[in-house]
């Protein structure tokens, strides 16, 4: 992996709001709908909770962007949910996370940035 990045995630529910917009911004704009056709989407009972995150990681290789999401409560902490995608997608998740942003601070004004983490995080 060549380059680790972290960033506070503060107030970001988990997984299962990063699948549900992951699965929007795919089939909404016709990425996976052959034909034009409605593709129904499973959603397992056990992702409707989601996870909470408060801190993120992430690391590629020149196949793929690897997304953990941490759940830091120092001096420990856990990874919530592991996302895996290919360099494309994680362009378009940046975009669609851009997007969204911009809505909701049109809406409930600008968002102040977390502060980054004071402590090195590191797996084991």
């Amino acid at each position: 992996m060549e380059r680790l990045t972290a960033f506070s995630l503060t107030g970001l529910s988990g997984e299962g709001r990063l699948r549900g917009l992951m699965l929007r911004l795919f089939f909404e704009r016709g990425r996976f709908m052959p034909d034009n056709k409605k593709v129904q989407v499973k959603f397992p009972d056990s992702l409707h909770g989601g996870v909470y995150a408060n801190n993120m990681v992430i690391s590629h290789t020149r196949e793929e962007f690897i997304m953990d999401f941490l759940m830091v409560a120092a001096p420990a902490g856990s990874v919530t949910a592991r996302v895996i995608v290919s360099p494309g997608h994680v362009k378009r998740i940046v975009a669609a996370l851009n997007e969204n942003i911009a809505k909701y601070e049109s809406v409930f004004g600008q968002i102040q940035s977390a502060e980054e983490p004071k402590a090195e995080i590191g797996f084991h």
